[in-house]
């Protein structure tokens, strides 16, 4: 049994980091919240070595990262370099390209893809992880498999982990703690995300424990199978338009968990 470390993704304040100053700043709040461990994502232009700084400055580890597939592609070398400075062996990709999406052909290459990656950074003392939507658990056209089947199946478990979003999978029309189960030993992060379904049938994302999912059933399976982090993250509907307000409200609610 494991005690997940909780911390906060950092795309949920993406406004608030995009130049040291502010980075310095939101990591402060955070810190007098009690928050020691974050996701990098959404981050401005700077450089590793002053993320860094800041960093250390406010006692924060980085547990993962989101980056694109195209510098994933381009700059692998420059990657690697950045996160062995920032500390973080885990390097995330928030989303599969479009085209990816397309049928079981199209689904392969891009396996294919996240393979030779995958390596590279194995190769390095790092692993490639994959944040899901929804739209991983819709059927590819002409086939019975959807999208996660075949990432679940098809995937080197050594060279492909995920960032599970019990969100988008409850959204999805799954139950979190069975897909949650199914990725066992291939997750380091996990992402707690809550919404709701509002009067005129919109998704809405709303704190953590106000809306559909059942956090602790997630938060006790995360413990049973051994997955050492959890961050919450919410991309947008923050309380009041203020995504400091959601985050400290949803922090709350995170250490209920654990009673």
């Amino acid at each position: 049994m494991t005690t997940p470390v909780m911390g906060i993704q950092l795309y949920t304040l993406r406004d608030h980091i995009q130049n040291k100053q502010d980075f310095d700043a939101t990591l402060s709040r955070l810190s007098a919240m009690g928050v020691d461990t974050v996701q990098i994502s959404g981050i401005g232009d700077i450089p590793a070595e002053n993320q860094k700084e800041v960093l250390d400055k406010n006692h924060m580890k980085v547990c993962v990262t989101h980056k694109g597939l195209d510098r994933m592609e381009q700059d692998l070398p420059g990657l690697i370099r950045e996160h062995k400075i920032i500390g973080c062996d885990a390097l995330g990709l928030g989303s599969m390209p479009g085209e990816a999406r397309e049928n079981e052909e199209a689904l392969r290459a891009f396996i294919d893809k996240t393979a030779k990656i995958g390596k590279i950074l194995r190769d390095n003392g790092m692993t490639f992880n994959y944040h899901n939507h929804d739209f991983e658990f819709r059927k590819l056209p002409g086939s019975d498999k959807t999208i996660m089947d075949l990432l679940l199946e098809e995937t080197d478990p050594e060279l492909f982990h995920f960032i599970p979003d019990v969100a988008w999978i409850h959204y999805g029309g799954y139950d979190p703690v069975e897909i949650l189960t199914k990725m066992k030993g291939r997750v380091k992060v996990i992402h707690f995300k809550d919404y709701i379904i509002n009067e005129a049938g919109e998704r809405k994302f709303t704190s953590l424990g106000t809306g559909k999912v059942d956090l602790k059933a997630c938060y006790d399976a995360a413990c049973r199978l051994d997955m050492p982090y959890i961050m919450y993250e919410q991309d947008c509907d923050w309380t009041g338009g203020d995504p400091f307000k959601a985050t400290e409200e949803s922090w709350a609610f995170m250490q209920t968990l654990t009673k």
